[in-house]
């Protein structure tokens, strides 16, 4: 009785504790240790009692994954391997066999292995799917089994992978891996740079600035720089990058918290590299985070034309809190503005629909700031690109097609029935898209559109109240129709298609390497972007 009166007392004590010696008192703090009683007293009896064995840890990992899943995607718990992993994303090195791989529930799938690294030089290419490492299958594997291919520099790890229906086996020597922040940077034509920033990690400011200097020395009087898929990463770092172009002591975020020590503001601290270059920013849906605080800052500042598409929207800031046992959760700790003030967070986490998914802010309630010019820009939905392209934003059924792998896997098939050796003589034809479109069918492709679901809720309401025999035919006329469209928007989609295709398949012959090289001589932001600093009053013109 004694021992079970210690308990009692110890859990509320603990929590106390917890509560107290945190960075902010709540003024609940009473009714949040009574709910860890409640639920700790819960744990213990449910593993005690159920008539199964349970298994604690998974149990308390869904637990959490699930009070978590209410709050926003960006707040997350992490295991010991999930902390090591993070630690390499920032640090941008790794040891490891050297490949972009996507882990799915019974395979990893290689998306893209890096040039001269150890699974390319162990002939692995990007399709391949990863069924077995070494006497693990990953079918079985309950973690994320990608932590299998891991491991020290040196060590060998044998993997059973499917290629084209067939069963191979490879081994491969791990070797630390060094993922460059700026992957590519070239001279266009003869005065213009150009710079590829993958991510924001620890090195990304000081690549940055290696590339620019020595494209000065090669004779860059303009640049480009790229953020496009740019998913971001850290938030100094992104001021850093913006300091390169602006000057010393210059606003370029301020965060905003509930809790006052989180409230900071983000000044440039070094001297710039170039006040005065001509500098055009491209990005698109997937930069978010670190790259719509340079890409917002630049535009605020009047310092460089956006051209594009309207980025991501994450004005939210997270930050690492280490918790017991070597694991840690990133939680979201306030949001950021840009120097004009504006937020450019695009979705709403605290007030969901009916099916629980975050709303998106409508575009009549976006706020309106100014730049250091006195040009208008908006908060609420991302960076809005001073020139948006229509060619960078993907339509619906371009995303669809995305999300379901489809570019992918019909670079993997291209690959294996066709031989490129030749990068500028590379194009795909109109036969390469009626190709695609009999893939896409093959593959049961089926775009629904919001529409057709609008018609399908209808229709069930319809039945419910017995008029279904009244608009049957009607309806039937509505989905034929809305079929005809779907056919059409493949169509109508056809060269922002086949700019995907081209890219993925590029990859596949020639790596990243030889992407960029494509892309400088074929993209269209790029040669947008290039048109734009040919003409000095065009280029002010968007800054005026």
């Amino acid at each position: 009785m004694k021992k079970l009166l210690q308990k009692r007392v110890l859990i509320p004590f603990l929590a106390l504790t917890i509560f107290f010696s945190g960075t902010a008192f709540k003024s609940d703090f009473f009714e949040i240790a009574k709910q860890i009683e409640i639920f700790t007293t819960l744990f213990k009896e449910l593993n005690m009692n159920y008539v199964d064995d349970t298994n604690p840890g998974d149990l308390m990992d869904t637990a959490i994954k699930s009070m978590l899943a209410d709050l926003d995607p960006y707040t997350n718990y992490y295991n010991e391997q999930d902390v090591e992993s993070a630690r390499i994303n920032n640090a941008g090195d790794y040891t490891g066999i050297g490949a972009n791989v996507l882990t799915l529930k019974d395979r990893l799938v290689i998306v893209e292995p890096y040039k001269g690294y150890a699974a390319d030089k162990a002939g692995l290419k990007a399709g391949d799917e990863i069924i077995k490492v070494d006497n693990v299958t990953v079918a079985d594997f309950k973690d994320d089994a990608g932590n299998l291919l891991q491991g020290g520099a040196g060590t060998r790890v044998e993997v059973t992978y499917v290629r084209q229906g067939k069963t191979e086996n490879a081994t491969i020597q791990r070797e630390a891996v060094d993922i460059h922040a700026v992957p590519h940077y070239s001279m266009i034509n003869e005065n213009t740079g150009y710079i590829v920033l993958r991510k924001f990690n620890a090195k990304t400011s000081a690549e940055t600035k290696s590339a620019l200097r020595d494209l000065k020395n090669q004779g860059a009087e303009k640049l480009i720089l790229d953020l496009r898929g740019n998913p971001g990463g850290l938030l100094r770092e992104a001021v850093n990058v913006t300091n390169i172009f602006v000057p010393k002591n210059q606003l370029v975020v301020t965060t905003k918290s509930k809790v006052e020590k989180y409230n900071k503001t983000y000044y440039t601290k070094n001297e710039p590299m170039d006040t005065e270059i001509p500098l055009v920013v491209l990005i698109d849906g997937a930069s978010a985070s670190a790259s719509e605080i340079v890409s917002g800052a630049l535009q605020d500042l009047d310092r460089a034309v956006v051209i594009g598409a309207r980025s991501f929207g994450k004005g939210l800031v997270q930050r690492p809190k280490k918790l017991t046992y070597g694991t840690q959760m990133k939680i979201t700790i306030s949001r950021y503005y840009t120097p004009s003030g504006r937020c450019i967070q695009a979705l709403d986490y605290w007030n969901r629909d009916e099916n629980g998914k975050a709303t998106r802010t409508k575009q009549e309630n976006y706020n309106a700031f100014k730049t250091k010019k006195g040009r208008t820009v908006y908060d609420g939905g991302g960076v809005q690109p001073d020139l948006e392209l229509d060619e960078t934003k993907l339509s619906p059924i371009t995303k669809a097609i995305i999300n379901e792998n489809l570019i992918f896997k019909y670079g993997t098939e291209y690959y294996y029935n066709n031989t490129v050796t030749d990068l500028k003589d590379f194009k795909l034809t109109d036969t390469d898209f009626k190709n695609f479109k009999s893939f896409l069918k093959a593959n049961d492709f089926n775009f629904e559109t919001k529409t057709e679901k609008a018609f399908a809720d209808a229709i069930t309401v319809a039945k419910e109240e017995q008029l279904d025999t009244e608009i049957d035919a009607n309806y039937s006329d509505l989905i034929s129709s809305l079929n005809t469209y779907k056919n059409k928007a493949i169509d109508k989609n056809k060269d922002q298609l086949l700019s995907l295709l081209s890219d993925e398949i590029v990859k596949r012959y020639f790596y990243r390497e030889g992407l960029y090289t494509y892309y400088i001589a074929n993209n269209f932001e790029i040669q947008k972007g290039v048109e734009i600093l040919k003409n000095p009053n065009n280029y002010l013109g968007y800054l005026d």
